[in-house]
């Protein structure tokens, strides 16, 4: 086999494995909803709280056991970044808790209208905070999003506001991620650690006046808030391993799985009411994101032949 072979099949099985593990870590967070459904009889800030904390032990062990030190003892120095990552981390947090509140409480719909929206929130914030400009197909996704939000609040006679917090704050974290450049791994563990005080001090609390639900007896309940750790850290490194192996039209199309997913066990498996007013503006979301999709993928093809031409 001559070397340009084994190179593009070397290529061919780099992009192979990304598409893999991304999808993997994609599918894990999908099925998250039914994991954290499992946990409807424990308080959602427990939840949390177990979360935080099981995040930060094994990230921990990950970070020394794949020599990654060096990166968290380099950002250790730098202040602006810290700050940074305290505040990404208190929103990542309200993003959590949402999401487990919402799904424990029988709203998985809106969890998932919410990270169906996020991508064009994205997009949003980097019109309006990066200067970028859009194109007229993703004018024309936006407007429909917008409708389809719009025709939600009507008609649910309220504000979507699960829905809405969820995709801004995980665009605003995407943002201050974007912005802040940091090694994956070591940014996750110091925004894990800035939570981890108050969940260390909510359960001490509620373990003095005999109000956790961890360790009463309950080994499944144990061991579900022990595996909060591995379900938050392992699609994050199946992602970070998968995308840098991905384009990012791959990347982009890949992450619906997640609000798909939950949209199809919210309908069949938990029977959450399917109403006009929520097919409606799921089926506008998905148009604009459709348009979305194809226009990035249509650019990104045309980045490339300008690319091989030069």
């Amino acid at each position: 086999m001559s070397e340009i072979a084994q190179t593009e099949n070397d290529a061919r099985r780099e992009v192979t494995l990304g598409v893999l593990a991304t999808g993997a870590g994609y599918v894990i967070w999908g099925l998250s909803v039914i994991f954290y459904k499992q946990l409807e009889h424990v308080v959602p800030f427990e939840i949390l709280a177990h979360r935080t904390l099981w995040s930060v032990g094994l990230i921990a062990l990950l970070i020394f056991g794949l020599r990654r030190s060096a990166h968290f003892a380099e950002l250790l120095r730098d202040r602006r970044k810290l700050a940074t990552l305290a505040m990404t981390g208190f929103i990542l947090g309200s993003n959590w808790f949402l999401f487990i509140w919402a799904v424990n409480s029988g709203r998985i719909l809106e969890t998932s209208l919410g990270y169906f929206i996020n991508p064009l929130m994205s997009v949003l914030a980097g019109v309006v905070l990066l200067g970028e400009r859009l194109t007229r197909p993703q004018i024309v996704a936006m407007a429909l999003a917008t409708l389809g939000v719009i025709y939600f609040t009507f008609s649910l006679g309220f504000l979507p506001w699960i829905s809405i917090y969820l995709a801004v704050s995980f665009a605003g974290y995407g943002y201050l991620r974007k912005i802040t450049r940091v090694e994956a791994l070591a940014g996750l563990f110091i925004e894990v650690l800035a939570l981890a005080p108050i969940a260390a001090a909510y359960l001490f609390y509620v373990s003095a006046h005999g109000g956790s639900g961890f360790g009463n007896g309950d080994w499944l309940t144990d061991l579900l808030l022990a595996a909060t750790g591995p379900m938050t850290t392992v699609p994050l490194l199946l992602f970070t391993f998968g995308a840098q192996r991905i384009r990012l039209t791959t990347l982009g199309l890949l992450q619906y799985l997640v609000p798909t997913m939950s949209f199809a066990i919210a309908v069949w498996l938990y029977d959450e009411p399917l109403g006009q007013g929520q097919m409606v503006t799921f089926a506008l979301i998905w148009a604009g994101l459709a348009i979305f999709s194809a226009d990035t993928w249509r650019r990104e093809r045309e980045l490339r032949r300008v690319g091989a031409v030069a």
